[in-house]
């Protein structure tokens, strides 16, 4: 877009009589109310670049020169802006890359005159300030004219569009906008009309209106009282009728069904009153009590050989640490708080290490047991070691080591999860540090390996009753269980998470707690003629007999 705006006035003593180079033109006078004119066309068409809708795919430029009310300073103008370079050419050279959309200017009709001639031999469009006829008729033979405050009057039809019983709509009124009195008259027309058919005026919009939760959104290419209504957003509300956006809900708090209002966030996390938090907790509940029975049957049967095989301290360490795994389930139900964060995780840590130390021990002197048996073995000296609780103290040591430097650097903590469900505030426990977190698990399972390990390679030694058969079995189950773990842990969220990991607990200690202690209470309780020594051993066969 060109533009010709007289910012400056130029004198008119300039000296021009064709014999000799005139004086150098020189405007002075600043005139601001001109100026802001030059503003106001920038603004404009910034305005209209930035807007994808008016001119899309066009990018509108501009070149405004000043014409200090002189012809001869238009005409430099439109010249440099056909020319398209600083230097005014006479002739019209495309020297530029941009189309001349159109020129606008000048001010006075004798310099707008002048561009005229110019402009129009090249065909662009001239836009003046002020047209000088203010009632005319346009190319379609319509008449257009003006009020004294400078706004168009329209000629209107008015039509009523309503449905007739005859299927017809009939002609109201013709209202000329500069004739004040045929407007009171058309108006008179079109109450008489609508009051012989309707009781009410029709209503004249596009479309209804929209009710709250819904926002309007204007249909491309309609009238502004067309629109479509468009439901809100998940997290969004609207309690306005005719709203134009939605909003969002304050923090903890989470849009309605309808999404005309917003409530509370509602919490999850396992509780004892859910149906899954109560049966986990019950499961906690009685399984804890089964290590316990089992501890007085033991200490009451504590001199027969059944209970003294392998190491009756170590049994009595085991139980102690499956009943603290089985009670500390009991950690990952209820609403989670700051401290229950930090102990579940370390309680069972800890316990499920001190669980499979001990298994190790046992192990460990299964092997020695056996092979000091043979004749003169040098590893007699090893029975009455302290090696079993040795072990336990140092595997127990590391793993608190472990969950010290977890708690200081980097604790579990509670937090409030509000992005993985929709209007659910999800209350958990977080990790603190993953890294640690992992380390601990990943010690655990690298004990129950190596316990694994021992106890398989000393499947076969003789004895009625090898223990290290069992501790096989339960170290399968306690991996298979971790091993499930895993993947299922790290796939959900919520009270889901929670109640695998308490499953897990759960299980393994199960495994755990029947392989190797069931059939020990089986013979102490049912089958009392077993507890002896030579059955143990292996030395001499049992005749099964039957009860009476």
């Amino acid at each position: 877009m060109g533009g010709l705006v007289p910012v400056h006035l130029r004198p008119d003593n300039i000296n021009v009589n064709f014999t000799k180079k005139p004086d150098s033109a020189k405007c002075d006078k600043f005139y601001t109310l001109r100026y802001q004119e030059v503003l106001a066309m920038v603004y404009a068409i910034n305005e209209i670049n930035n807007d994808p809708n008016l001119l899309p795919n066009v990018t509108l430029g501009f070149r405004i020169y000043d014409s200090c009310y002189k012809e001869s300073q238009a005409m430099e103008g439109s010249m440099r802006i056909l020319s398209g370079i600083q230097k005014a050419t006479p002739n019209y050279r495309c020297e530029s890359n941009y189309k001349i959309a159109g020129i606008i200017g000048d001010l006075q009709s004798s310099s707008s005159l002048a561009m005229a001639r110019i402009l129009g031999l090249y065909r662009f469009p001239q836009l003046l300030h002020y047209l000088r006829k203010v009632h005319f008729n346009n190319t379609a033979g319509q008449k257009l004219y003006f009020d004294i405050n400078g706004e168009q009057l329209s000629i209107a039809d008015f039509v009523s569009w309503q449905a007739l019983p005859d299927g017809t709509a009939k002609y109201v009124g013709l209202i000329n906008g500069m004739k004040g009195c045929q407007w009171d008259k058309a108006s008179k027309n079109i109450t008489t009309f609508w009051s012989g058919v309707f009781t009410e005026v029709p209503t004249s919009i596009c479309s209804e209106s929209c009710p709250p939760g819904y926002r309007k959104a204007p249909q491309k290419g309609q009238p502004i009282c067309c629109f479509d209504c468009i439901s809100c957003s998940d997290n969004e509300f609207s309690n306005k009728t005719d709203s134009t956006v939605c909003e969002n809900c304050p923090d903890g708090m989470w849009p309605t069904e309808r999404h005309d209002g917003c409530r509370p966030r509602s919490l999850e996390y396992l509780a004892y009153e859910d149906p899954l938090g109560g049966t986990l907790a019950s499961l906690s509940v009685v399984g804890s009590l089964i290590p316990l029975s089992i501890l007085v049957i033991f200490l009451r049967n504590s001199k027969t050989p059944i209970v003294k095989a392998n190491n009756r301290n170590l049994s009595y360490l085991l139980l102690f640490a499956l009943f603290l795994c089985f009670l500390c389930s009991l950690m990952f139900i209820g609403a989670p708080v700051n401290l229950i964060c930090v102990l579940r995780q370390i309680t069972f840590g800890v316990s499920f290490v001190l669980c499979v130390s001990c298994v190790l021990g046992k192990t460990i002197m299964v092997v020695i047991a056996f092979n000091a048996t043979q004749p003169k073995s040098s590893r007699r000296m090893w029975l009455n070691s302290r090696i079993p609780n040795t072990l336990v103290i140092v595997c127990m040591t590391i793993q608190l080591i472990i969950c010290s430097v977890w708690i200081m650097y980097s604790p579990p903590f509670k937090n409030n999860d509000i992005t993985s469900k929709l209007g659910v505030t999800i209350l958990e426990c977080v990790e603190g540090s993953p890294v640690a977190f992992w380390c601990m698990m990943g010690y655990m399972g690298f004990l129950a390996t190596l316990c694994f390990v021992v106890a398989y390679l000393s499947r076969k030694l003789p004895g009625s009753f090898n223990e290290a058969k069992m501790i096989t079995f339960s170290m399968l189950i306690f991996g298979a269980v971790w091993i499930s773990f895993i993947p299922t842990y790290l796939s959900t969220r919520g009270k889901e998470s929670v109640a695998v990991e308490i499953f897990a607990i759960l299980c393994s200690c199960s495994g755990l707690l029947a392989l190797l202690f069931f059939p020990k209470c089986y013979i102490i309780i049912l089958r009392p003629e077993m507890n002896n020594k030579e059955f143990l051993t292996g030395k001499r066969g049992f005749k099964h007999s039957k009860v009476k």
